[in-house]
């Protein structure tokens, strides 16, 4: 159960003005931009500010899209954030650039060397240890300046705070799992 119940239709019209800006039509809006708009206020100025628009936070197309999500996808990972990796892998991330197995392995605590450029490794490092321990050593820093300049290592660390906050906000309110996908049905194998 949430402990934050979702907004539900018929949604105000600031709301449902803000939603079509995010959403595909038709598309139910998550459960978790549900609990947010309890504090309506707060939700139309993060859409209004453009801090929350369709491919999620903090998207000013400066990352390739494949690094940002899968920044975005270690992040809810090193964050125990099992509703929005979810929420990102059932609506965008292979949109974004992600293979079904590069998906999979943002779970590995050791990333598979073989799925990632060198770089990427360096963006799952660099998260685990904002993530994990709030703080990078001078190894890890060296090992990122040979892939990414400091402006976009600022806007790295930016989107995995964000993310790192969707985490909190989802550990407040608890929101129910969204399900966008059907399902894929189990075979039964008759084989003993």
């Amino acid at each position: 159960m949430p402990r934050i119940d979702p907004v539900v239709a018929p949604y105000s019209t600031p709301l449902r003005e803000r939603f079509a800006r995010l959403l595909p039509e038709a598309m139910t809006p998550p459960a978790i931009f549900r609990a947010v708009a309890r504090n309506e206020d707060l939700f139309l100025h993060l859409v209004d500010s453009g801090l929350l628009g369709p491919t999620g936070l903090l998207d000013r197309r400066v990352l390739p899209p494949a690094l940002r999500e899968l920044l975005i996808l270690r992040t809810c990972v090193a964050a125990r954030n099992d509703y929005e990796w979810h929420l990102h892998v059932d609506t965008i991330s292979a949109r974004m650039g992600l293979s079904a197995a590069q998906i999979a392995d943002t779970r590995s605590p050791q990333p598979d060397a073989k799925l990632w450029a060198a770089h990427e490794l360096a963006a799952m490092a660099l998260t685990d240890a904002l993530v994990k321990q709030l703080d990078i050593d001078d190894a890890l820093f060296a090992q990122l300046r040979m892939h990414f300049d400091e402006a976009t290592l600022i806007e790295m660390t930016q989107l995995v705070g964000l993310y790192t906050g969707v985490a909190m906000q989802v550990a407040l309110a608890r929101p129910e799992r969204d399900i966008y996908r059907v399902p894929v049905p189990r075979v039964e194998s008759n084989n003993v």
